[in-house]
């Protein structure tokens, strides 16, 4: 923005809302509380445009401990054994710093795990991309792979599953979602509450510096209308050594009952781990920025209270305890400041060298090479003085919302006709399958998660690859299962059908595992909040979210909204990124693979409808990118769930697998490279073969039976209410489809196993 823009205008607050500041304190606001306000109510921070439409969302259930509005959201898995569980963006530093991007975004929701009172033991990272054909992409996807496995490997938290898509909306605007699952014991739960008037609030870990000056808060609540380059600087960098120490370290300080409270220093850095603490514990806090450990000389308190630094947390401790918290810390090499302490005024109040000059416990740290000490005194006006809770009560917008205007025409542009005609009857679709299993999002994804520890904690059952991520609970016969799932395509097509589908495919995996699903984390990704076309896309999935979560029974228990993805004025599609987690009460064996078995009979649960709008084979292979996506039958897809569940859990089947990009055929073409082994199925009748092969029906999922319980499983089936056809055999060495395909597994294998790291190979051709 133009550096001759008024200051409030270029920190990102709206005239209207300096107006709300200025009534708000019955004065002009300091130069120090225009900052904390300008972070604290930007988008990324307050919610301002989504939080009328988050409360529709169901969140409650027996079993959650913790739902929305903390760190994480909480579930209780029985044995006194919790489950926290947190998904977060870092879409917009990825776009300018790739690896310190996605790495930082890593350290952050690790944080915001642990500060629950939950050791980290699982990432997922759904990721979304422009085309591999273009050098940028390359670099973007590159780096951050790279970032989230140098954090994670090294900080010693494995990454066991996610995804990663392709489409030209995200070319110059990448999508960075990063999930964090930990455990816990029920009694080591604590909530970030600043409560105890005269209790101390202790700085912990890294030094602040002026890296991630408006990192999160800044670069999330804006687009790209100006060069990346200059926002850079506002990419936080990461120390996963010094995660580590902190991980420690705090889990030791809530072991020994030695904080009240704890928090993570993320987006607005210290004026928001500060000020919300307090907040909820309708208390007040004084904050002292001389006592903050800087690594960079002359900072201003303006600095110190919105640095992003990485690596730092807060924890709430009583005056009794400090001793002891110090030399826990100094144990762990941590730095430990007292920064802060507990009042009654309701007011957040921050000064520059008050603490030493009226005896708070500790002391201004030395300052870093080149400054000079900060002059103390006990007769000094506050750099801000605010009313604590107006912090964090920013705005709320209900933002305009409209049907885009070219909508109906996308949804009546069906691409079936155009199919069908191009591929009549009997036409070879060999070369069709195998563009499929080409395309960058249906291609095996190895090349990313084998840069990733995954067997870390040595918990992990099914790590990356399967349909759902699976981690035993040690001590117990149970397991948890995970997966993130999203299809934009659909979203675009019918935001509110695209979000029912998403919720469903990440329950249908979990139900592959044989878990029943106990709850549900978002990341809802969009353009422009104040495009009312965006804003209608946004109302319509948060709807088609919470009617799926009700259907299933799936609460809601956090999430994370990103706007202002865009570039160039161009809004990406609705991206709502969901992640189930699911409980296998009786783990006695690995899982069924997503493999086919020689001389097993192949099965297909749930019903095939010719829905190739928004799939893989009309839209990226052919350009046909309109119609109505695929019907989203809540019922339907519960009673398919349950069964699904029930054969699993007595292992019935031997194999099974969700049906999903690339439809029928390409679920077989994965089955049958897993497993080793060709097949041979005849379609259903009724659907011309093209249709049966690559639509994209929802609520299917394939099976490999043993022939003697096939009958059985059939007629359960009925008795279920879900449509099941036995479809042929599995063996020999090739992949065929009656009237439709015939192609070797090896060629299957090639084409799907070599399209990345080939698209890839172009970065050094060039």
């Amino acid at each position: 923005m133009p550096v001759d823009q008024p200051l409030h205008r270029r920190l990102g607050l709206t005239d209207d809302e300096l107006g709300a500041v200025v009534e708000l304190l019955g004065r002009d606001p300091t130069e120090l509380e225009l900052a904390m306000y300008a972070v604290m109510w930007s988008e990324h921070c307050s919610y301002k445009s989504s939080r009328l439409h988050l409360r529709r969302l169901p969140s409650e259930a027996p079993w959650v401990l913790v739902g929305p509005g903390e760190g994480a959201g909480v579930v209780d898995v029985g044995d006194g054994l919790a489950v926290a569980v947190r998904i977060e963006s870092h879409n917009h530093p990825s776009a300018v710093e790739p690896y310190q991007g996605a790495a930082t975004g890593v350290g952050g929701i690790i944080r915001d795990v642990f500060s629950m009172g939950a050791r980290p033991i699982a990432l997922m990272d759904p990721l979304r991309f422009g085309p591999l054909d273009d050098a940028r992409t390359r670099y973007l996807f590159e780096g951050v792979v790279s970032g989230i496995s140098g954090y994670g490997n090294a900080v010693g938290v494995p990454t066991v599953g996610g995804e990663v898509a392709f489409d030209d909306c995200y070319r110059d605007n990448p999508l960075v979602n990063v999930l964090c699952l930990g455990l816990l014991p029920h009694d080591r739960l604590v909530l970030a509450r600043a409560s105890g008037e005269g209790n101390l609030a202790v700085l912990l870990g890294s030094s602040t510096g002026r890296d991630g000056i408006g990192g999160a808060s800044v670069l999330a609540s804006a687009g790209f209308d100006e060069g990346a380059e200059e926002k850079r600087p506002s990419v936080q960098v990461g120390d996963p050594f010094e995660e580590k120490k902190l991980i420690e370290a705090c889990l030791a300080l809530l072991d020994a009952g030695l904080a009240v409270g704890v928090q993570d220093l993320g987006a607005a850095g210290l004026s928001c781990a500060a000020s919300e603490t307090a907040a909820k514990a309708g208390a007040g806090m004084d904050v002292d920025a001389a006592r903050v450990p800087k690594r960079e000389p002359g900072m201003t308190p303006v600095e110190v209270l919105t640095s992003e630094s990485q690596e730092r947390m807060l924890a709430i401790v009583r005056p009794r305890h400090l001793d002891e918290v110090l030399a826990l810390c100094d144990r762990w090499e941590i730095t430990a400041s007292v920064v802060g302490r507990v009042t009654d005024t309701g007011r957040f109040r921050v000064y520059d060298g008050l603490f030493d000059a009226v005896g708070v416990a500790g002391a201004n740290p030395e300052p870093p090479r080149g400054d000079t000490p900060t002059p103390t005194s006990s007769d000094q006006t506050p750099a801000a003085d605010v009313p604590v809770e107006s912090l964090g009560d920013g705005p709320v917008y209900e933002r305009e919302r409209r049907r885009p205007a070219a909508q109906d025409a996308l949804v009546a542009a069906d691409p079936a006709p155009l199919l069908a005609e191009r591929f009549p009857p009997g036409a070879d679709l060999s070369g069709e399958l195998l563009a499929v299993l080409a395309s960058p999002t249906v291609a095996d994804k190895s090349w990313v998660w084998r840069q990733y520890d995954h067997q870390l904690f040595l918990n992990t059952v099914v790590g990356p690859g399967g349909d759902a991520a699976v981690l035993r609970l040690k001590g117990t016969p149970r397991a948890l299962a995970l997966s993130t799932d999203g299809n934009a395509r659909f979203c675009r097509l019918d935001p509110r059908t695209g979000a029912r589908l998403a919720v469903l495919e990440a329950a249908r995996n979990v139900a592959c595992a044989g878990a029943r699903p106990l709850a549900l984390v978002n990341c809802l990704n969009f353009g422009n909040p104040e495009h009312p076309e965006v804003m209608w896309q946004f109302a319509d999935v948060v709807d088609g979210v919470a009617e799926a979560c009700t259907a299933l029974g799936i609460p809601v228990i956090g999430g994370n909204v990103s706007f202002y993805n865009e570039s160039e004025g161009r809004d990406i599609d609705p991206t709502p990124i969901v992640g189930v987690l699911g409980l296998i009460e009786e783990l006695g064996d690995v899982p069924p693979a997503a493999a086919l078995v020689p001389g097993h009979r192949i099965v297909v649960l749930g019903a095939t409808r010719p829905e190739l709008a928004g799939s893989e084979w009309a839209a990226v292979v052919h350009g046909l990118d309109g119609g109505r996506p695929p019907d989203a039958d809540l019922d339907g897809a519960r009673r398919l769930h349950e069964f699904v569940r029930d054969l699993v859990t007595e292992r019935t089947v031997a194999g099974v697998h969700d049906c999903a990009e690339g439809g029928l055929a390409v679920a077989l073409a994965e089955m049958a490279i897993a497993g080793g082994t060709g097949c041979t199925v005849t379609p259903e009748p009724g659907l011309e073969a093209a249709a049966w092969c690559f639509a994209e029906s929802a609520s299917r999922i394939v099976a490999s039976v043993d022939a003697r319980p096939l009958p059985d499983v059939l007629r359960r089936a009925a008795e279920a209410g879900v449509p099941a056809v036995d479809l042929g055999v599995a063996g020999s060495d090739r992949l065929v489809v009656e009237g439709a395909f015939d192609v070797s597994v090896t060629d299957a294998t090639r084409a799907w196993r070599d399209a990345i790291p080939a698209a890839l190979g172009a970065t050094a051709a060039r």
